[in-house]
């Protein structure tokens, strides 16, 4: 079926109007196929029983340029159908196993169409998943896509929230100013079917203006990435890397480190995302990572709990006897995670400072 579409795509005009040529008046020779034309002999062939796996495979728009191949096919001599087969067969049989990979795509592609073009189906590959490009708006943070919509025309708009999910539809409208969000309402209410053409034009822009430029809109500062890399370290390892900064770019190591979120910043915590923290961390984890902590720290956890509760806590520490640094940096790792994940449900804040420099994760 792989190969089927192949050979039905492998023209560049097989889609132009006014390149398709009807053959009716004579014979066809296999050298002047298109790609449509030789899918179309394959598929005449194999008839209905054995072809209708293979027509399930193709989108409305193959079918629809496969099947004007078909219609506009004329005369193919025996001799140009035992060609064209043993040619088809002949690829299928040669090709062996075979890996597709992102570079191996690219190079492929280099050769057959322009660069820029190359360049914006891979961007588009990189970009948010989705099959369609209304399945990749789907998937698209309902505010960045907000921002991007709300200097269209309003009837785009509701086009295009038409086409994708109605929860995600209700956080783009939440994000627009009020006036255009009753607007795009409106419109969508009153929309009437919208013809194929406006609606490859509304993707085509989508695809040119956002899609295929929001990896690099939002690409993250390095110091971020790296901030999140040093937290997955040990203790020694951290401190390594970061001395080795200072010495060649100090301003990078004080970057990184004011943007990590390390066990210490748990003693930003509020006291209701205490309580919270409280109540989910495991009890051995929380002594263990107590245990190498500064008073400080094993003060503000304490201090939360009751004296009862407390008394038990210090008693288990001590019940520990010595640990390796390395057992005490892996508790409180566990910590750090486990606070990320309650502040990624909204079950917690947590902060590296003032109320300004919260971290939303």
């Amino acid at each position: 079926m792989a190969a089927t579409r192949a050979i039905a795509t492998r023209s560049g005009n097989s889609d132009s109007d006014s390149e398709m040529t009807n053959y009716s008046d004579g014979p066809m020779m296999l050298d002047s196929m298109t790609g449509p034309q030789r899918a179309a002999v394959i598929l005449l062939i194999l008839g209905e029983d054995h072809g209708r796996v293979i027509w399930q495979e193709f989108d409305d728009e193959e079918i629809r340029i496969i099947t004007r191949a078909m219609a506009e096919l004329g005369t193919v001599d025996a001799d140009q159908v035992e060609k064209l087969m043993l040619d088809f067969v002949g690829r299928l049989s040669s090709a062996g196993a075979i890996t597709g990979s992102f570079d191996r795509t690219i190079s492929l592609l280099e050769k057959i169409l322009p660069t820029d073009q190359v360049a914006l189906i891979m961007e588009e590959i990189r970009g948010p998943a989705g099959r369609n490009m209304w399945q990749k708006l789907g998937n698209i943070d309902a505010v960045v896509l907000a921002n991007f919509l709300k200097n269209e025309y309003p009837q785009t708009i509701a086009v295009i929230l038409s086409r994708i999910r109605p929860d995600h539809s209700a956080n783009v409208l939440r994000n627009l100013p009020n006036e255009l969000s009753i607007e795009v309402v409106g419109r969508m209410l009153r929309m009437e079917a919208v013809q194929k053409e406006a609606l490859d034009h509304i993707e085509n822009t989508l695809r040119t203006e956002f899609v295929s430029t929001l990896t690099q809109t939002r690409r993250r500062d390095p110091h971020e990435m790296m901030a999140e890399i040093f937290n997955g370290f040990d203790r020694q390892t951290e401190m390594r890397f970061l001395a080795a900064l200072d010495a060649t770019n100090q301003e990078s190591a004080e970057r990184i480190r004011a943007l990590m979120f390390t066990f210490e910043d748990l003693g930003k915590l509020d006291s209701a995302g205490l309580q919270t923290m409280m109540r989910q961390v495991d009890k051995d984890t929380l002594a263990r990572a107590l245990k190498g902590a500064n008073e400080e720290m094993r003060a503000f956890f304490l201090g939360a709990m009751s004296q009862r509760a407390a008394k038990v806590l210090q008693d288990d520490m001590q019940g520990l006897g010595p640990l390796r640094l390395k057992e005490v940096d892996e508790a409180q790792m566990k910590m750090v995670t486990l606070a990320k994940d309650l502040a990624e449900k909204g079950e917690i804040i947590i902060s590296k400072g003032n109320a300004e420099d919260e971290l939303v994760y």
